[in-house]
């Protein structure tokens, strides 16, 4: 049978696996869906459209599925999904989407949110982040997986962060920041590759130094940005294929300009 603690406020339409665990005084609207073995910490607000995997935990006083902050939201019917085994502590917003896009705020699995995290309207969150305290990402930031993002950071909207990257502490994130590189100091500059990030994922010596020469080609050899990506792309069949592949996407993609 469900865990929920007797001052918890639980509509009778939401839908919660029987092994979901609800602490005091959470609050959990109609149209939640929290899937098995998730916790969800005291003084807890879970409202909106939001649907939960498997086997999260949500610590104390987060507010999961709350109205965008969009002067232009007009109470459309929008949607946070997340997926599974992630940690969020405490005091962190997460809101639902808006129309100028799918309509869908998404986080994926496994990732560790630390207290004060905000996620605006349509953020798109990968697989295995690190968002440190108080980090805070405006409507419409992508995140691609295995990215670390320091505390008290502020990402501009639409902003995308891409895999494997690291930004560093109290960054003003107003560009793109590209795969596997680490962006830090005011302004914002590419520092270097996220080399131990990087080993603790097992890349293999061979796909290390292609991403280097990535970084080489694209913020030390004063190329432009299209004279770099022709000669990324001669780096083909070295082992790196799959990362060469990763960052060519990106700065297809790319539309606010990457840090440099």
């Amino acid at each position: 049978m469900t865990q929920i603690h007797a001052t918890a406020l639980v509509d009778p339409r939401a839908e919660l696996d029987s092994s979901v665990v609800v602490g005091p005084y959470a609050l959990i609207g109609p149209e939640v869906r929290i899937g098995a073995r998730t916790v969800i910490g005291s003084h807890c607000v879970i409202e909106g459209r939001t649907t939960i995997g498997c086997d999260n935990r949500f610590h104390s006083h987060s507010s999961i599925g709350c109205m965008p902050q969009d002067m232009s939201h007009g109470n459309e019917v929008t949607e946070l999904v997340v997926g599974d085994r992630n940690t969020v502590f405490q005091y962190c917003t997460f809101s639902t989407g808006t129309h100028k896009e799918e309509g869908i705020t998404r986080v994926g699995s496994d990732n560790w949110v630390m207290a004060y995290v905000h996620l605006a309207h349509d953020v798109v969150l990968g697989d295995h982040c690190v968002l440190a305290n108080g980090a805070t990402l405006a409507g419409h930031v992508h995140v691609g997986d295995w990215a670390v993002i320091g505390g008290l950071t502020g990402v501009h909207q639409f902003v995308h962060i891409g895999a494997h990257a690291m930004v560093g502490f109290q960054a003003h994130v107003s560009q793109d920041v590209a795969p596997y590189m680490t962006v830090d100091g005011n302004p914002l500059s590419v520092r270097a590759v996220n080399l131990t990030g990087l080993k603790r994922r097992d890349f293999t010596p061979a796909r290390l130094t292609v991403i280097r020469q990535m970084h080489k080609l694209m913020f030390r050899q004063s190329l432009t940005l299209e004279q770099a990506r022709a000669e990324i792309d001669t780096l083909r069949g070295q082992g790196g294929d799959e990362d060469i592949q990763l960052m060519q996407d990106f700065l297809t993609h790319s539309k606010r300009g990457l840090v440099r």
